[in-house]
């Protein structure tokens, strides 16, 4: 394998495209979009439009047991089904992560991509027949699947996009997975109004339109290629790699790629691909997975979920009349559109390490003043539109920082062997960690009202300081230059013995020779 690609490397190109940053080509960005529609999209789009329907799913749930049982349902029985179907989202996300990093290797990034849109098919079919069927029990089963593709492609999609990417565009790329996010979520808002797909007649046909993102991959995605480091690396098919990097890049600018696909190929060839569990147990990667751990915990328990909560509340207190609420809270799914599109094109200007302690910074910020506002709420008339203008920086801040770099930062921290189960790792630490605020969310406000803001305020800051002290910049590095970072603090107790191929790789990352 090493050999067949060395002649080309030889080529005095190399170096030049080193220092070459063009523009990635249509076919890498066509790639991304094909990713991203039947991916992300499709997790942000799922999440948006659970909310619009709310009274008319659990009047037909209501409707629907008073025809089986000639008794209405009562209201604790009620509330309990209507958060099992938002809550059998989780579950399915949660198994859904397990499942695509076993996929990616075993199918490749692409492949898995397109595999699980079977789960989103069969889950448009379930809740779209629902209601004619009268059984609200498709409901569930169809909330889980989609959240089984949600978990999959949340853990292989940004996967393909950083390994598809050039070095020197790398965060822009991976930030598709966000900014596809923010995009569903927002378009979900868009459709969900009473006036469209989200009212009484209309909110199983909004169900089921979840099979459009996927159609629309399924006809794409195929296309265009598989990564060239799964191709390479993982199953040594180099005619393959070629063929897929000469289709992303352009015959004429793939060589600097290559030669970094070779130099971590020298690191890593020995080694077998880890699980899960050789993961956890593989200390020359513990300070990268606990990073990883960290940064995923931090995402959910920032306190989003909460401001989401705060946002209606505040708007009704600002004298917007509930009838223009769900436009209002369109407002904030376009703030965090915004805000990833904004990181997408700062990312590589400013670095992962100031984007994500200047957000979690900012955040812990405005969960001060945010809590100083709503005490203060009913003393002065101000007050509600200062608050709402809190929570649309802290909308902003969070999409600039950990909601947009999160996910880039994970696929970099490691190699190609442990990636799928960094993303496997990453993503059962983000799906529990959601769990765990969606159910103790409630009784955490009914407890502490709006001084819940406080223990985010200390959650924030907490992984401010974590990420200051421990991460190192990533942008613009490669795969083995990162892993190389962590060395000294993996090994700083215990000296483990480190394999002589990483010694070897570690001592000269700007060379590649023939053996």
């Amino acid at each position: 394998m090493y050999q067949t690609f060395s002649s080309e490397m030889d080529s005095p190109e190399s170096a030049e495209n080193h220092r070459d940053k063009k523009l990635p080509s249509m076919t890498m960005m066509m790639a991304v979009f094909s990713a991203g529609i039947g991916g992300s999209f499709q997790t942000g789009y799922n999440m948006s439009i659970i909310n619009a329907p709310t009274m008319e799913v659990q009047a037909f749930i209501n409707e629907t047991w008073t025809i089986r049982n000639g008794t209405t349902l009562q209201s604790g029985l009620l509330k309990l089904l209507w958060s099992v179907i938002v809550s059998v989202f989780t579950l399915g996300g949660f198994l859904g992560t397990w499942l695509g990093g076993y996929m990616a290797g075993k199918f490749g990034r692409k492949g898995t991509l397109l595999l699980v849109n079977v789960f989103t098919l069969a889950g448009s079919v379930f809740m779209g027949a629902s209601k004619p069927a009268g059984i609200f029990e498709l409901l569930i089963v169809g909330r889980f699947l989609v959240g089984l593709h949600a978990g999959a492609s949340l853990c292989v999609q940004p996967m393909y996009l950083g390994e598809i990417a050039p070095k020197a565009w790398r965060g822009a790329i991976s930030m598709g997975t966000s900014l596809f996010l923010t995009l569903g979520i927002l378009i979900g808002q868009i459709v969900g109004l009473r006036e469209l797909l989200g009212g009484e007649q209309y909110w199983h046909i909004l169900f089921s339109t979840i099979c459009i993102p996927a159609l629309i991959q399924l006809l794409m995605l195929p296309w265009f290629p598989e990564s060239p480091r799964y191709l390479f690396i993982d199953k040594g098919l180099e005619a393959e790699a070629l063929l897929s990097l000469r289709q992303l890049y352009g015959a004429n600018s793939y060589l600097s790629e290559l030669e970094d696909m070779e130099k971590e190929w020298m690191v890593i060839h020995l080694q077998p691909s880890k699980g899960l569990w050789g993961l956890l147990k593989d200390r020359l990667t513990r300070w990268q997975l606990v990073t990883v751990m960290v940064m995923s915990a931090g995402l959910q328990l920032s306190g989003i979920n909460v401001i989401y909560f705060y946002a209606t509340y505040i708007f009704r207190a600002a004298g917007i009349a509930p009838a223009y609420i769900p436009y209002v809270t369109m407002g904030t799914g376009a703030c965090e559109f915004f805000s990833a599109l904004c990181c997408g094109l700062m990312i590589e200007w400013l670095g992962r390490r100031v984007l994500l302690i200047g957000g979690y910074f900012l955040m812990t910020v405005w969960c001060a003043v945010i809590t100083i506002t709503l005490t203060y709420q009913a003393s002065y008339f101000l007050m509600p539109y200062m608050t709402m203008m809190f929570l649309l920086a802290f909308i902003l801040s969070f999409g600039l920082g950990p909601g947009g770099v999160t996910n880039t930062v994970t696929g970099e921290l490691f190699t190609q062997m442990a990636r799928p189960a960094a993303y496997m790792a990453s993503g059962f630490i983000s799906w529990l960690s959601f769990f765990l605020i969606s159910m103790t969310f409630p009784m955490i406000v009914e407890t502490m009202q709006h001084f819940c803001f406080l223990i985010f305020l200390f959650e924030c800051l907490l992984v401010t300081l974590f990420i200051y002290m421990v991460l190192p910049e990533t942008k613009n590095k490669t795969f083995v230059e990162i892993e190389k970072e962590f060395w000294a603090r993996n090994m700083r107790r215990g000296l483990p013995i480190v394999p002589a191929d990483r010694i070897i790789a570690g001592l000269s990352l700007t060379t590649v020779r023939k053996p």
